[in-house]
């Protein structure tokens, strides 16, 4: 710890993002990046801005990616904010929108990053507990607030919630921002984005998407939002008094291919929930419970050992999954789902691990 560090940086404890390791012939079940490669169109994209433009500083507004993105889902450009991957987005949304003079509320178990961003923005917030299956229920959350935000579906628990409720819950938040985080919302659960087209926009609900998941971009590091205009038009102020060139040449050229190739998408995404399912059912065998997800990743116990023993045992085997120390998922593993080559060689290592225990 330094002198010269401020009062926020010395109260701070920073996200923990999930480990890279550099091990040989490693089993990477751990950080919910796809086990496909991005699109081939993607990566001749960005191959083709390899080159002397790279002297030159990328369009700060994006605007072609921009319009990429506003046309596969029927909005305008302006509805559409960019950044530097989800998480650069959501901390311009959380000191842009959700900085108010109310506590904002997310759910007590959820994306463990938006504690850090409140911490950081002084930002005043409430954990809503989730249910006792894990289940948000929008009839919890109680106005007035700051802010509502979670991700749908959920993480790490996987479970999601139908539009319908979403919507439901809009309707009854109409003094606050809703912010919906979509990053896992292409292996099986409903967008919310249909809800911002057209005149009947509503002018207080956010969706944030990421191009590191079912987009197979993690690499890239490119997110965006869209909503309304006016909260767009918050973001940018924010955004272009921060960092006004988040996303190089290379990274709007990939991504406005990748978000073009929407057949490589479906195609990959499907192949991920067909393993998922599959490896619920292997994972019941063993006597595991596992949450019902819609995500790329599921969330799983045994009621006989600790998720932490566990953990490690895979670990020692060369599979690296996540364990969070936290209270009421303490017990549970969060597993990616990868490959069914990559999934059937973590069923048989925890086959070896139960049996010798």
């Amino acid at each position: 710890m330094s002198r010269f560090w401020n009062p926020v940086v010395q109260t701070l404890t920073p996200y923990l993002p999930g480990e890279q390791p550099q091990m040989a012939r490693l089993i990477k079940l751990n950080t919910n990046e796809s086990p496909y490669g991005p699109s081939p169109t993607a990566l001749a994209a960005i191959q083709s801005q390899n080159n002397d433009d790279l002297r030159l500083y990328p369009d700060p507004d994006g605007a072609a990616l921009k319009k990429a993105i506003a046309d596969l889902h029927g909005l305008d450009p302006k509805q559409v904010f960019l950044g530097n991957g989800s998480d650069e987005v959501l901390a311009h949304v959380f000191l842009a929108l959700l900085k108010q003079s109310k506590p904002i509320q997310f759910p007590d178990i959820t994306y463990s990053f938006y504690p850090v961003y409140c911490k950081l923005f002084g930002i005043d917030y409430q954990t809503v507990p989730l249910s006792a299956d894990f289940s948000i229920q929008t009839s919890d959350y109680q106005t007035p607030n700051g802010g509502i935000i979670f991700p749908n579906p959920n993480a790490p628990t996987g479970r999601a919630l139908p539009r319908s409720e979403i919507e439901a819950l809009l309707a009854r938040n109409t003094e606050s921002v809703l912010v919906i985080d979509e990053a896992y919302v292409d292996y099986g659960t409903q967008s919310c984005i249909p809800l911002l087209r057209g005149s009947t926009c509503p002018e207080n609900l956010l969706v944030v998407h990421t191009l590191s998941k079912s987009r197979a971009l993690a690499g890239l590091r490119v997110g965006f939002a869209v909503g309304h205009p006016d909260l767009i038009a918050g973001l940018e102020r924010v955004k272009n008094s921060f960092n006004s060139y988040p996303l190089g040449r290379l990274a709007q050229a990939g991504a406005i291919a990748a978000i073009e190739d929407q057949q490589h998408l479906e195609e990959t995404a499907a192949k991920v929930i067909q393993t998922r399912e599959r490896l619920v059912k292997s994972l019941a065998v063993l006597g595991f419970d596992t949450l019902p997800s819609t995500a790329n990743f599921v969330l799983t116990r045994h009621p006989e050992h600790a998720g932490a023993k566990l953990h490690q045992a895979l670990r020692e085997r060369g599979i690296i999954v996540r364990h969070f120390k936290l209270a009421r998922i303490d017990a549970f593993l969060r597993i990616t789902i990868g490959t069914d080559e990559q999934n059937d060689a973590l069923v048989a290592a925890l086959e070896k691990i139960l049996a010798s225990s």
